[in-house]
């Protein structure tokens, strides 16, 4: 892969979108190169995944609008399709994502981060959607993902006028999960990925599953379906060994998804 890095820390996997000269763009081969390195994950093993763009400018600059700015109909709808359905295949890994955004986080890369579980940025990380100045919609879960997490007032605001934000102000209304000075974004995200290994990987996927399926339901539908994954979970060896060590007093054995 050209533009797309994976490297395996331990129990964790750091995915590096690596095409600085754009400023980590989007085109379709970067799309297709984040699918295979999306696909290429083994969850048996990692437990948390890491993304992050490379150098210090850009976590993604948006889609790549040198690509788009000929496209037919035809063709924007598939380009949309497919980023669509690589930010799902990351979104739906049984495992934790955590988005480091460490400069700008503009259109399909504020969308990229939006796909994943946590988000963490930089103090110098700006996000906006800002693809009606291009005379487009956002096209790869924007107008979905952003009400669903900070709201629809606050989303309609920055979908509408494209507007740019700090970090910080992302921290304010709940886009972002923490701020950091720009040396400490890499460490501090692979410091919580490691700990969010070291719980029980049955106990994280099923809690994944719980949060995504259940903000769709009834609550007490929700809360029906949170029951079954909580009774899931009491087939695992892990449960078995860690309430054992508990009541003991002792330290758990290493979890090992069993």
């Amino acid at each position: 892969m050209e533009s797309v890095k994976l490297e395996q820390q331990e129990r964790v996997v750091l995915i590096t979108i690596d095409r600085q000269p754009m400023l980590n763009a989007l085109s379709r081969q970067v799309l297709a190169e984040l699918k295979e390195a999306v696909e290429s994950i083994d969850v048996k093993y990692s437990r948390c995944v890491v993304v992050t763009g490379a150098g210090g400018k850009a976590f993604v600059a948006g889609a790549d609008i040198a690509e788009m700015q000929s496209m037919s109909k035809s063709e924007a709808e598939a380009f949309g399709s497919f980023g669509n359905s690589v930010f799902r295949l990351l979104e739906k890994l049984e495992v934790p994502v955590i988005a480091a955004v460490n400069g700008f986080a503009l259109g399909g890369g504020c969308e990229l981060a939006l796909a994943c579980d946590i988000r963490l940025a930089s103090e110098n990380a700006v996000f906006a959607q800002p693809e009606v100045g291009l005379g487009i919609t956002a096209g790869f879960g924007g107008t979905q993902r952003l009400p669903r997490l900070i709201g629809e007032g606050l989303a309609k605001q920055l979908l509408f006028t494209g507007e740019r934000i700090s970090a910080q102000r992302a921290l304010e209304i709940g886009l972002v999960n923490h701020v950091y000075p720009a040396d400490e974004l890499i460490p501090k995200a692979l410091e919580m990925a490691g700990v969010i290994a070291a719980k029980a990987p049955i106990a994280i996927s099923a809690t994944k599953l719980a949060v995504e399926d259940g903000r769709f339901m009834s609550l007490d539908k929700a809360l029906e379906l949170e029951a079954r994954h909580f009774a899931s979970c009491f087939e695992s060896e892990d449960q078995r060994q860690a309430m054992s060590a508990m009541l003991e007093k002792r330290k758990p054995q290493p979890f090992r998804g069993e």
